[in-house]
């Protein structure tokens, strides 16, 4: 016996991306529209009264009137740990992590704590209307046990890991590449493709694992071809010139990830704001993807993604908030802000942008 139920409002749903389709081709939008649900699964669409005509008799309608029913949004790069001390300022990126973002972190070594948080940050997700997110936990085991329990209690698609982190940070933060790499592995075989949950491969960045951890990364990822990669990449110029000390016989700072094997289409690197014109290149060759992080990138300093030119490369790019140094947990508030005009069209194409990005 089918449990079907209707929900009347305005609705906006997406057919495609507007930067490839047209803006014109890439929605429909409904005044008074009608989204038939049948056990969980969207079978119905449409104008009400074209969808009321066909609908099975006494089907439960709930009505909101004055609301926007769209696609839930896509959050393709957030850390849940720093959900507290959200757009705490710092002068750039590198005084940002030793001050607040370290310190923080430190708290997840206690499971409740963890538990609590990660609780409180799905919630908010849900608030604003992220159904869907790539997740950095923190160097604790435990913060990603916890994480993906209270995900799978909320049936929520979620992408997280354990940070993989051996250098360039405090004691009480740094593993090693075989406690990274074994605790990774056991976090995958529990939780990768448990209900909704997916795993991801998740050294911070750069400079804090060494080429051994690297190595487990990457290692990591040849025995699991279907799990995610997620990083950071040339957020901050300082941050490059720091990755050039560490790593001299690599080509630059993409070269080091592209070196230990992971990149890919599963592999998405928060920020690059700063690529040059050969890393553009490898990142569509290798069909890896940007998470473009505008808010979190003003915020701290760092500059602002030339999207056209990345998306003129080919690469996929989906948006990101980058909490904790986002100040919000919703990405579209601030955008609006940034676009000169806010008629109905140019807030589609942001709403839009939002809810297509696929992984």
């Amino acid at each position: 016996m089918t449990q079907l139920h209707a929900y009347r409002a305005a609705i906006l749903h997406s057919l495609g991306d507007p930067s490839q389709v047209g803006l014109e081709d890439s929605y429909a939008y409904y005044e008074d529209g009608l989204l038939v649900v049948d056990q969980g699964i969207i079978s119905d669409i449409g104008p009400a009264e074209a969808v009321l005509a066909r609908l099975a008799p006494h089907t439960a309608i709930t009505e909101f009137s004055n609301k926007l029913i769209t696609a839930g949004f896509v959050d393709t790069h957030i850390h849940f740990p720093q959900t507290e001390m959200i757009a705490s300022y710092g002068e750039q990126l590198l005084d940002w992590l030793n001050n607040y973002t370290f310190p923080e972190e430190g708290k997840f070594s206690d499971p409740q704590h963890a538990q609590r948080v990660a609780s409180f940050f799905l919630e908010e997700l849900l608030r604003n209307g992220t159904t869907t997110a790539m997740v950095f936990g923190t160097v604790h085991k435990a913060s990603v046990e916890a994480f993906f329990t209270e995900s799978h209690k909320r049936n929520m698609r979620m992408i997280a890991g354990k940070v993989m982190m051996d250098r360039n940070g405090p004691d009480y933060l740094l593993d090693t590449p075989e406690s990274s790499y074994s605790d990774s592995k056991a976090l995958i075989e529990r939780w990768h493709k448990k209900g909704r949950q997916l795993y991801a491969v998740t050294p911070r960045f750069a400079p804090t694992s060494t080429e051994a951890q690297l190595s487990m990364a990457g290692r990591l990822l040849q025995e699991y071809d279907d799990v995610y990669l997620q990083t950071h990449l040339s957020e901050n110029k300082q941050e490059i010139e720091w990755v050039k000390s560490l790593f001299p016989e690599r080509a630059g700072y993409l070269d080091v990830y592209d070196h230990f094997n992971l990149l890919g289409h599963r592999s998405v690197f928060a920020h690059a704001v700063h690529l040059e014109e050969a890393e553009c290149q490898r990142m569509a060759d290798t069909d890896s993807v940007i998470s473009f992080c505008p808010t979190s990138n003003l915020f701290l300093g760092s500059g602002l993604l030339d999207l056209p030119r990345v998306e003129g490369h080919g690469i996929r790019v989906g948006l990101g908030t980058d909490v904790g140094g986002a100040p919000a947990f919703l990405y579209y508030v601030p955008l609006l802000r940034l676009i000169k005009s806010s008629n109905f069209k140019n807030i589609n194409f942001i709403l839009l942008k939002l809810c297509i990005w696929l992984l």
